[in-house]
C-alpha cells in the first residue's frame, strides 16, 4: 500500500473510533504511519480525506442491502420487495451502528464540520441514486434523473428516519412490516381519496 491508501485506512479507523469532530490530522498520521504533508498532497485537506474515508465505510453497507434484489417471485417495486429491502436494511443496523452514528454527528454538528458537511452534501446525490436503483431494480448507470430526485429522495428520507429510530431506541423502532403496512395504507387512502 502507498501513502494514499495508508491514509485512507488510517482515517477509516479514526472515524470509527473518534468520529469526525474528535479526529485530528495528527491522529490520522499516527494511525496510518505517514506524515502530515501526505494528507495535503493526496487529498487536499483533512476534511476531504475524512469524507473519502466515510464514503468508503458506507459503500459496503449498500451491498448488504441488496440481498433481495433477485429473489424469485418478488416483483421489484411491489410491497413485498419494499418490505424485504427494508428488512435487510434494518438487519444491517447493529453492524453499521458506528457509521450511522457518524452520519448523525454530521447532522447535529454541522456548524462545526462545515468543510465535511459541504463535501457530504455533494455525495448525497449518489446515495439517493443508489437507493433508487436498489428499490426499482433499474441499473444506476441508466437511472433517470427524475427517479433519483423523487423516489431516491423518498427512500433517503425513510432511511434517515429509520436510522434515527434504530439508534435511539431499537426496542420501539419501526419494523419493515410496520413501514410497509403504513405505505400500503397511505397508498389506499390516496387512491380512495379519503
Amino acid at each position: 500500500m502507498g501513502h494514499r491508501e495508508d491514509l485512507l485506512e488510517g482515517a477509516k479507523r479514526c472515524l470509527l473510533e473518534k468520529g469526525f469532530v474528535r479526529t485530528t490530522a495528527r491522529d490520522i498520521v499516527k494511525e496510518s504511519g505517514t506524515n502530515l504533508a501526505s494528507i495535503g498532497y493526496h487529498y487536499g485537506s483533512k476534511d476531504a480525506l475524512l469524507v473519502e474515508a466515510y464514503i468508503a465505510l458506507m459503500e459496503p453497507m449498500g451491498e448488504g442491502f441488496q440481498g433481495v434484489r433477485q429473489e424469485g417471485g418478488v416483483q421489484k417495486g411491489g410491497l413485498e420487495h419494499f418490505q424485504k429491502m427494508w428488512a435487510n436494511i434494518i438487519r444491517s443496523v447493529p453492524e453499521a451502528r458506528p457509521i450511522w452514528m457518524m452520519s448523525l454527528e454530521v447532522i447535529t454538528q454541522g456548524e462545526r464540520l462545515a468543510g465535511i458537511r459541504d463535501l457530504l452534501i455533494k455525495a448525497q446525490s449518489e446515495g439517493r441514486s443508489g437507493l433508487a436503483a436498489l428499490f426499482t431494480g433499474i441499473d444506476e448507470s441508466v437511472l433517470p434523473a427524475d427517479v433519483v430526485e423523487t423516489e431516491g429522495r423518498f427512500y433517503t428520507t425513510l432511511l434517515n428516519g429509520l436510522m434515527v429510530q434504530w439508534l435511539f431506541d431499537p426496542e420501539s423502532a419501526t419494523t419493515a412490516e410496520q413501514l410497509t403496512e403504513g405505505l400500503r395504507r397511505v397508498m389506499d387512502r390516496a387512491r380512495d381519496g379519503a
